[in-house]
Order: structure tokens, then sequence, then C-alpha cells
């Protein structure tokens, strides 16, 4: 029995913990304040839509998880297994919970590196955050039975662990290489994102045995999936859709006469020519993919052929070989579709269909009952809920996301400015080849390039892009303005006052030789030891 002279005793750790708490709080209340808000809206969300969104591609990820035998010719099974680890729970409204979860920890992520790692303000590190936080786009992707914001989430742990430690381990170095095997076995553009951490870690010079444990941690699954693969189709591959889609980027130009393509002697390469003119192809090239329309407008792959090994190989060199033919055309519709990336509007792009799909809907829909690898569209659904999965809308939340949505979000112009301040900052970082600032910025840039040069442009697209030209325009306005403030200061006070701003983390002597990402925490004024005065102050 516990004496009345001891329970205070026991109470304290309670009250201790509540006390932390609150001062936690308080010290982070710009982004409490925010994060609280950003969950709100996203429980609006949950309310208004039941009990998820769908797009074309969600229920071909539901099927691997009702079947996940064989790989996936199209995509890689990560997000498939995500939603088969969800499985027993039979809700998909469980499902975009996690997915909203993984909005805000992106969020979370955004704040924590910037401001414990970098130093920013409270305020500075929220407004970071906020695209991730509050866009409505976002929020409705996050909604959606789809594999983007595990993907976003992924890369941004990864990029964040890589600039958080000042000096990577080999333990480090393997948590960040399964990390980035996650990333490319939930999309397979994460992979190069491996490729782009490699070099990174070259130039900062952190050792050989970090960068080989990243590369083995992130080889072992990828190899073993590709393995996988090879036993299933006898390709040793993660898919066997590459050829296709990068054959859709080049079918709005690729001229058969032009590539000197010879039918008798290049019969599977000839096939795929298009005899549309060019000028009557449209806008976009998923129908010469997706759709299946007149073979007098478009052309039509063979049933069941589209994205077999062999029409995979067949496509891609078919697309090489446009791409080297007419490569100044091939480059005007990547730069097209790269800039459509940074307009302050918003237009129907590709098509009113796939346009809508990212819009908060306001009538309900019957779930479609198209065949899919392994089942159908709809009953697949159904009996992962084993329930109704169509959504149902819910006023007077449903009305209020839609009009949210319309009003809150980045635009395309934003992000651009967002990428020029990143790239600012690695400007004036140049003889340290753009310090922190140079991975999050080239591989925001890289997932904004590759679909316009691989594939096509997508809104969806867009949005893992933001988080990182955050994490990029942070660090460059924390860091980057230091080389022109001491330009300035030494500029207009004298010799006396360039001695004295040698103290920032750039003017350290072999500062650019160091084997370190960056100190731990950052300089924020000059050593605070007397400076010794130049010879016009001894003067005076």
């Amino acid at each position: 029995m516990v004496s009345v002279a001891e329970r205070p005793r026991l109470r304290l750790p309670a009250a201790e913990t509540r006390t932390r708490l609150i001062a936690f709080l308080r010290g982070h209340r710009w982004f409490s304040a925010a994060f609280a808000l950003a969950a709100v809206l996203r429980l609006i969300t949950m309310l208004a839509y039941s009990p998820a969104l769908w797009f074309n591609d969600s229920y071909e990820y539901v099927s691997v998880a009702l079947h996940p035998t064989r790989p996936h010719p199209i995509r890689p099974n990560g997000y498939g297994w995500f939603l088969m680890l969800l499985e027993p729970f039979h809700s998909f409204a469980f499902v975009v919970f996690v997915q909203h979860l993984m909005g805000l920890a992106t969020g979370v992520l955004i704040y924590a590196l910037l401001r414990k790692r970098f130093g920013l303000p409270g305020w500075g590190a929220t407004l970071a955050a906020v695209p991730v936080l509050f866009d409505g786009y976002q929020i409705q992707l996050e909604h959606l039975i789809m594999s983007d914001t595990m993907f976003t989430l992924l890369v941004v742990a990864a990029i964040t662990m890589v600039l958080w430690h000042r000096k990577m381990s080999p333990r480090v170095g393997a948590v960040v290489g399964l990390l980035l095997a996650l990333t490319a076995l939930t999309r397979s553009i994460g992979l190069p994102i491996l490729a782009l951490v490699v070099v990174y870690l070259l130039i900062k010079r952190v050792g050989w045995r970090p960068i080989a444990a990243l590369v083995a941690a992130c080889a072992a699954p990828v190899v073993a999936y590709m393995a996988w693969f090879s036993s299933a189709y006898g390709s040793f591959a993660m898919t066997s859709s590459d050829g296709p889609i990068l054959y859709m980027r080049t079918s709005l130009f690729a001229d058969c006469n032009k590539m000197g393509i010879d039918a008798r002697r290049e019969l599977d390469l000839a096939l795929l020519c298009i005899s549309v003119p060019v000028e009557m192809r449209g806008v976009s090239g998923q129908g010469f993919l997706w759709w299946n329309t007149d073979t007098q407008t478009f052309h039509r792959f063979a049933p069941g052929t589209k994205f077999g090994v062999e029409m995979n190989a067949n496509a891609g060199a078919f697309a090489q070989r446009a791409i080297l033919s007419q490569p100044g055309d091939y480059l005007s519709f990547v730069a097209r579709d790269f800039f459509r990336a940074f307009r302050w509007d918003r237009p129907v792009y590709p098509d009113a269909s796939t346009y809508l799909q990212y819009e908060f809907p306001s009538v309900e829909k019957p779930l479609p009952t198209w065949s899919l690898y392994h089942g159908r569209a709809d009953t697949d659904a159904e009996l992962y809920e084993q329930g109704r999965a169509a959504p149902q809308i819910t006023q007077p939340w449903a009305g209020f996301m839609q009009g949210y949505q319309r009003m809150v979000h980045l635009p395309g112009t934003a992000l651009g400015v967002l990428l020029l301040i990143g790239l600012y900052g690695v400007a004036v970082r140049w003889r340290r080849l753009g310090g922190p600032v140079l991975l999050p910025w080239l591989a925001a840039l890289g997932l904004i390039l590759a679909p316009a040069a691989t594939a096509e442009f997508d809104y969806r697209y867009l949005l893992p892009a933001v988080p990182l030209a955050c994490l990029a325009a942070g660090i460059a306005l924390r860091h980057g303005v230091r080389p022109w403030r001491r330009a300035a200061a030494k500029a207009g006070a004298g010799a006396g006052a360039g001695a004295g701003a040698g103290a920032g983390i750039e003017a350290g002597p072999g500062a650019g030789d160091a084997p370190a990402i960056e100190p731990a925490e950052p300089v924020t004024g000059p050593a605070t030891g007397p400076a010794t005065p130049g010879p016009e102050a001894a003067g005076r």
C-alpha cells in the first residue's frame, strides 16, 4: 500500500512529462500550430470522402496486394506490398489515414532538418514546411490509393539522413541505402536518386566505407527483386514498361522517314511507325500507348503484347532511334513539358479525365469494371475492403475541401521561385560545389525533369519535388547569404572588417577540404574573441 508521503513522488514523472511537453510546444509554437491545423484539414478530408479516392492506377496496386505471386510488369510492387501489410484491417480509410500521417511526417522532417540542423528560426522552418502541410492537391494526393505519398516520404527521409549527419558512419549509410531501396521499389524513378546521393557523398569525401554500405544495402533488395522479375518474365529488370513509356514520349514527333527505318530489314521497328501526320497527333502521347482507338488514327499495340519483354525492347529501340535521329524535336518536347511545370495557372492536361482525378470530386461515381492484371477493378477493391469501396461524399465537408483546394495550393511559378532560390544557394557556395544545398536541389530538379524526358508531364509528378525544393531554398536562405554579407562587409569596412568576417563557415582555412558534410551546428556570427585591428584602425 502506498503511503500518503509517497504519492506526490509517484506523480512527479507524469507532471514532469507534461511540463516538458508544454515547454516543447512553446519552443516550437509556430510549427505546432501549423501541424495541428494541417491535421484538422486531413481529418475533414476523411470525413468528406470515405473510404478513399481512386485513380486509374489504384486498382492495379490493389490487385498486386491481393495477388502478390508475380511482379507487376508496369510498376514495382513496393506500394502493393504496403497495401498487403494493411490488408488485415480491410479498410481503405485506414490506408489513407496512414498516408495522411506520411504527409504530416514529411513536413516534420523538413522542419526538423532546417530548424535543428541548419539553424533556421522556428517561423522560417515552418514556412518551408507549409507547401507540404497545406497544399490542397497534396492533401488530395494523400487521400488517393496511390504510391506518391509513400515515395515522397522515403525520398525526403533519405536526403534528411544524409544531410543530418556531420560524418556519415557505415551504419547510417546502410540505413540510407535501405531507404533508397524502398524508394526504388515504390517507384522505379527512385533508383537514379541512389546515383545522385553517391555522387554527392563522393564530392563531400565522407570515405569509402559509408558509401560501400549504402550501395550494398540498396543493391541487395533491388537485385533480389530484379532476379524475381527475371524468373517470371525472363528479363533482369524491375519493369517491362520503360520502352513503351519512352515510345509514348517520342510518339508526338517520331518520323520513320527521318529515322531511316527500312521495313524489309527492321520489321519490328517498322510496325511501330505512326502514319498520322505530326500536326494531327495532339498535345499528349497517351493515346499512342494507353487508349484503344481506331487503328487508322492511332497506333495500337497488339492485345497482350504492350508490356511484354519483346515489345519493351522493340519500343525502347524505336524511341532511342527517334531521339538520336531527331534530337532537336525531342529536346523541344522535353523543354515544353519541363517549363509547363512552372505555369501560374493549372490548365487541363493531358485530358479532362486525368485532370479531374486530381480534384476533390463533387459527384459520386461507381468503381470501374475493367479487367486487371489478375482480377477486376471493382471486385478486387470490394474484396480488399470487404464491403463498399466506392467513395461516398459527405457534406458540408466535401464542399469545404473543394473550395479549399481551389484557393490553397502552390502555383507552378512559386515552385520555380523555390528552385531559383536553391540555385542561388548553390551558386554562392561554388567553391564547395554547392554545399548541402546541392543534394535536395538536384533531386527536386531531377524529379521534375525525369518525367518530361522519359514519359510526359503530369501534375502529380510535381508534388514529390516540392519538399525537396523547399529544403534547398531553406538551406540557401540560411547559409547562402553569408558569402555576400561578408563580401559587402569587407568592401564597406576595409581590411579590419574583412579579417573579422573570416570567422564564418565558408571563410575558414581549408573549409573546402573538410571531410565533413557540414558543421554540426551552424555558426551564426563572427568569433567572439577580439579582432586584430587593421592599420587604419591603429592609426586612428
